[in-house]
């Protein structure tokens, strides 16, 4: 009888695997995204963007606290390099502090103009709402396009598919060439680009600062060679307590800029509690990522964070990932000599950028991939 009941149980698995892959295809082939399902006027979830993780965590400890704050560092990017001894010293100290508990902080007067970030939402805004036969041309799951447009790019390897549609944009060490950039956002998604170059460099020298190291040791290390922007939009969703707009992760690389607009539902786990990321005007949002937790041996921190599926949307934000996996290079990545000593032993086996993200990839999004490189 037990024999029998495992059996049925298995075959239901097997049927209830087959007709979600059915339905990961169906709603992949439209090339109309999330946004697509909004502009069909579905009023309830499709099965694959329900989540049986939200609203019940799988450690009850975790709450959410409105009183904890992420950190708010004020750059001040045009003295930075005149600065004083002390002034410089207490920006590095905050971003220690930052990185070493959070992983994450925001940064103002960081030396982009408010214009320039105001610009960058409503371009992806633009492009997110282009007619469906325009739009449709840059949807792909080819990763070795520089500029395509998907929903989920862990569609097939995730259990819940999240309420999001997203445009990627390869832009360093080589950019695409200027025609292969969608024409509604193609300037200022190169002039922003600019912008973050800089701002990455700066930020790297700081973190190198923090641990202790030579200015220019993370950028010699080529952790700023390449850059991505993923640009999200979240349209408004029918039911939000069955989904989510990004399912609980860690990113897969060095370091990473976040633009996001005035609506919010970024949040940070900090101590077994969900912390709101508030939007602030003119601020960008740092965090950490899982090769950056690698290479400092864990001294710096890789934080969890999820978004929030909401009523109001459409949310945008702009991720500006920093890492050399789109890079034809071979650099091996393992905790930093320098940080290293009889008390504090690698934690971590070396890897490419590539391999780790391609091992990341392959999971899909939620899995703690770091944990599996450690020694």
């Amino acid at each position: 009888m037990v024999d029998t009941q495992v059996k049925h149980n298995s075959t239901k698995y097997e049927l209830d695997q087959s007709e979600r892959k059915q339905e990961l295809k169906a709603f992949d082939e439209t090339k109309a995204g999330v946004k697509g399902l909004i502009d069909a006027g579905i009023s309830k979830l499709p099965h694959i963007f329900i989540s049986s993780t939200v609203g019940t965590p799988c450690n009850t400890s975790i709450s959410t606290s409105t009183e904890i704050q992420v950190p708010v560092i004020d750059l001040q990017v045009e003295q930075l390099q005149e600065a004083d001894g002390v002034a410089r010293k207490d920006i590095i100290d905050k971003v220690r502090v930052a990185s070493e508990t959070f992983g994450f902080f925001q940064v103002v007067n960081h030396g982009i103009p408010k214009e320039v970030l105001d610009e960058m939402i409503d371009g992806i805004r633009r492009f997110h709402e282009l007619p469906y036969d325009v739009k449709k041309e840059y949807y792909s799951r080819d990763f070795t396009r520089k500029v395509r447009f998907n929903s989920n790019f862990d569609l097939y390897q995730s259990k819940a598919a999240n309420w999001r549609d997203t445009l990627y944009c390869v832009m360093a060490p080589d950019s695409p060439k200027s025609e292969e950039f969608p024409s509604t956002c193609r300037e200022i998604m190169i002039r922003y680009s600019q912008h973050i170059k800089r701002l990455g460099d700066i930020l790297l020298e700081l973190l190198s600062e923090a641990l202790g190291l030579k200015p220019k040791h993370l950028e010699e290390m080529e952790c700023g060679k390449g850059h991505m922007l993923v640009s999200h939009y979240y349209p408004a969703c029918p039911e939000p307590d069955k989904t989510m707009g990004t399912t609980e992760h860690s990113d897969r690389d060095f370091i990473t800029i976040l633009l996001q607009d005035h609506i919010g539902g970024l949040q940070v786990l900090y101590q077994n509690q969900w912390v709101d990321i508030k939007p602030a005007d003119g601020a960008l949002v740092i965090n950490l990522g899982d090769l950056f937790q690698l290479i400092t041996n864990d001294k710096f921190k890789s934080a969890k964070h999820r978004v929030l599926a909401n009523t109001i949307g459409p949310r945008i934000s702009v991720a500006c990932f920093f890492s050399t996996n789109l890079c034809p290079s071979d650099r091996v990545y393992g905790p930093i000599k320098e940080l290293l000593s009889e008390e504090n032993l690698p934690l971590y086996r070396e890897t490419t950028a590539r391999d780790f993200v391609l091992y990341y990839n392959s999971k899909g999004l939620g899995t703690r991939t770091l944990e599996d490189f450690r020694l």
